[in-house]
């Protein structure tokens, strides 16, 4: 008899007879016991700053080492990385928790980021590594589609310190439909209000999508349900699309319509509103939610200055920044790092006929 297991990382809970995969291509029934393939397989890593994820609010300035399996619990046509999480092989360079801790270390990183895929798919990987992480002193966060079970939410709430979570199309059920192959979205801001509870200090992302995803009225209605559900001053970021994959049909998002976003998340009472992926607008800054003096003044992912003081408050009218942690002296340096993956490690393919010898010995 074939025996079935039911995924529980992400809301589809793919019920898997022996040998099948769930939908996203690396969690695999093996005799009736669910294992992640891709455990200890990165297919990329980067040393990133934090403001990249993008993270403003929490570590300013900071170093993180970026990491990521194959594979995605989404299939958004337009993804940027769709190399990696569409990949239909399962591949990556060795890189066990500890070495993974190690090079993070040694090139001077702050702390984790579990990003590029969606993690939640790869969440024991990342929680070996993030329990490590902690032992020497190292932050976790990541960068989510929020499309999560309670029971990866549990595991997500034991060691990781800060989320992006990404919304697309201002989280709207058709747009998920169209383009992602999701077919309901409120698991995702279910999962919003959970990590909030768990003290995860949160930022959200919405990528901002011309003709299918850029509605005003649906943006009032994100903007109003963050500000009740989540506080005002959460920050969010609304993104600009460029055309990808397979939505090179599409123009970039026009900058004017970002700008008539912020325009009516303020409006709804938002404090904390970006335009992400226009390098020099100057809503990339961090701006005080009380007096509107400029805090942080940012260009892309760089931090051009802080205009806080020690205990970050506003200089001028002492109000407290919503910043959890510190702001990092590292804003100041070179925070595109290149780790050379090869000189620590091995690159593999896992071949279909070889994943059991891999699952079970590693090789």
């Amino acid at each position: 008899m074939r025996k079935m297991v039911e995924c529980t990382a992400c809301p589809r809970r793919c019920k898997l007879l022996e040998d099948q995969y769930g939908f996203c291509g690396i969690r695999w029934n093996f005799e009736g016991r669910l294992y992640l393939v891709s455990h200890g397989l990165a297919i990329a890593v980067a040393i990133d700053p934090i403001e990249k994820k993008p993270l403003y609010h929490f570590n300013p300035g900071s170093l993180v080492f970026s990491m990521s399996t194959t594979g995605c619990s989404w299939a958004c046509q337009f993804c940027q990385n769709w190399d990696i999480s569409q990949r239909k092989v399962i591949a990556g360079w060795k890189l066990p928790p500890e070495l993974a801790v190690k090079l993070a270390t040694a090139y001077g990183a702050q702390g984790m980021t579990y990003t590029y895929n969606e993690p939640i798919i790869f969440i024991e990987y990342a929680y070996d590594v993030g329990l490590l992480a902690k032992k020497y002193g190292l932050f976790n966060t990541m960068v989510t589609n929020g499309y999560m079970t309670e029971e990866a939410i549990d595991i997500v709430g034991k060691f990781i310190d800060a989320a992006t979570v990404d919304l697309k199309g201002h989280g709207d059920r058709e747009f998920a439909r169209k383009f992602s192959m999701v077919y309901d979205t409120e698991p995702i801001f279910n999962a919003l209000i959970e990590l909030k509870k768990k003290g995860i200090f949160v930022e959200i992302t919405d990528l901002v999508v011309p003709k299918y995803g850029d509605d005003l009225e649906k943006a009032r209605k994100l903007a109003r349900w963050i500000v009740e559900n989540l506080g005002p001053e959460t920050p969010v970021h609304f993104l600009r699309f460029h055309p990808d994959y397979q939505v090179t049909y599409l123009p970039s998002t026009p900058v004017n319509t970002l700008e008539k976003h912020i325009e009516v998340a303020k409006s709804e009472g938002l404090k904390h509103v970006y335009i992400g992926n226009v390098p020099g607008h100057h809503f990339e800054n961090t701006y005080c939610a009380n007096c509107g003096s400029t805090l942080i003044r940012r260009m892309g992912f760089d931090i051009l200055e802080v205009n806080l003081r020690d205990d970050l408050r506003c200089p001028y009218c002492g109000y407290r920044a919503n910043i959890a942690g510190k702001i990092h002296p590292m804003y100041k340096l070179e925070r595109f790092v290149y780790v050379p993956l090869e000189a620590f490690t091995e690159f593999v393919h896992i071949k279909s006929n070889s994943i059991r010898e891999f699952v079970l010995h590693g090789k």
